[in-house]
């Protein structure tokens, strides 16, 4: 009789073990979507604070860029981490002539469009 009740508690255990298990494997999958849905939305927030920052401050600029603003808008396109945008930002703050410098800003603005993601 107590072989039966080891056993049977054993059975329950390792069933109990079995579905606990399967809950921690599920839950880690869904703790990895989350953490790159997060990661994601922060890229976004970075991309759209530096894009409203530039139409704020360059685009809308009455006169020269100060030079607190110009470092706020290097420091903001350095925090998004991204290779190609940086290199399309050196691009606009090397153009030489004004047309140049218009393509520039418009290269910048749809990269930083399609950069987003969903």
């Amino acid at each position: 009789m107590n072989k039966v009740i080891t056993l049977i508690l054993i059975l329950v255990l390792l069933a109990g073990n079995l579905v606990l298990g399967f809950k921690y494997y599920s839950v880690q999958k869904e703790l990895g979507l989350v953490k790159q849905m997060l990661k994601t939305q922060q890229f976004n927030d970075k991309v759209l604070g530096f894009t409203t920052l530039f139409i704020s401050k360059v685009l809308k600029a009455e006169k020269e860029v100060s030079f607190e603003d110009r470092l706020k808008l290097e420091n903001a396109v350095r925090d998004i981490e991204d290779q190609d945008i940086f290199d399309q930002w050196q691009k606009f703050i090397q153009s030489k002539t004004e047309d140049q410098a218009q393509q520039e800003v418009k290269n910048l603005l749809e990269m930083l469009v399609k950069k987003i993601k969903y």
